[in-house]
């Protein structure tokens, strides 16, 4: 009677701890595509507050990728800077320069295989830099003292990533590629005149933010493309050798998978 008896209550505790509520874990909280926006420099967030959200909705709606509905902003002096393989630094105005721990925050995300996207908000519809563009450069290069930025053109796998794009367009037109700074064969920074935050931008009753020169709608939608091409780019490289997402967007692609 005894042993029946501890038996008895053996299943009555389990039964108990499988019915107490547990935290929820959110698919792809380890893995997801995070358009971080870095501050730093004097920025104190994205040029585009809405943005970062509508990329993260967008790569979701258009591909199995998994991204963070909720973007996350991080200072180039926090030790989180690294815990996630991608940046977004975009502004309107100059930066100040930044401080040795800003410059040992970012040299420790880079060796690590991250990625930065410096988009200047401010660009003129010509694509004329803004002092942000400028200044940005001034100062990645502090960072990156041994690279100098080349013209990335439409043969680049950013650019056919997941969509076939034909040159990087945002807000406006801007050049005909995106510059960056390569490093072990890789983009490490890549700079856009575009604005591509500007295309992204959308409030909450669902309109779009900004006009989108010249080309409208369309210019706008090639826009969106190559911020979902810049999303897979991210999720198919290795960082920190933990981005578990990658051998499954590895194998749609049919791309080998880096051990």
């Amino acid at each position: 009677m005894k042993r029946a008896a501890a038996v008895l209550f053996v299943g009555l505790v389990s039964l108990l701890w499988l019915a107490l509520p547990r935290p929820a874990r959110a698919f792809g909280d380890v893995g997801a595509f995070d358009p971080r926006a870095l501050r730093v420099g004097g920025v104190n967030g994205p040029a585009r507050p809405s943005a970062p959200a509508r990329w993260a909705r967008e790569l979701v709606q258009r591909t199995s990728a998994p991204a963070r509905v909720k973007p996350t902003e991080v200072r180039a002096d926090d030790p989180s800077v690294v815990d996630s393989p991608f940046l977004w630094l975009s502004g309107e105005s100059a930066l100040t320069p930044f401080s040795p721990q800003e410059i040992a925050g970012l040299r420790k995300f880079f060796s690590l295989g991250g990625l930065l996207l410096v988009d200047d908000a401010g660009v003129g519809d010509d694509g004329t830099p803004s002092a942000f563009g400028r200044t940005a450069r001034e100062q990645i290069a502090r960072v990156l003292p041994d690279t100098s930025p080349i013209a990335l053109g439409a043969d680049h796998v950013v650019f056919k990533s997941f969509y076939l794009v034909r040159r990087p367009e945002g807000r406006v037109r801007g050049p005909q590629t995106l510059d960056a700074i390569v490093r072990g064969g890789k983009p490490q920074v890549l700079f856009s005149s575009h604005d591509i935050g500007g295309a992204l931008a959308r409030g909450a009753t669902g309109a779009w933010e900004n006009p989108v020169v010249p080309g409208g709608d369309a210019q706008r939608e090639r826009a969106i493309r190559l911020a979902v091409n810049i999303s897979m780019y991210v999720l198919c490289s290795n960082y920190k050798d933990d981005q578990v997402h990658a051998p499954f967007l590895m194998r749609r692609r049919a791309l080998p998978v880096v051990p």
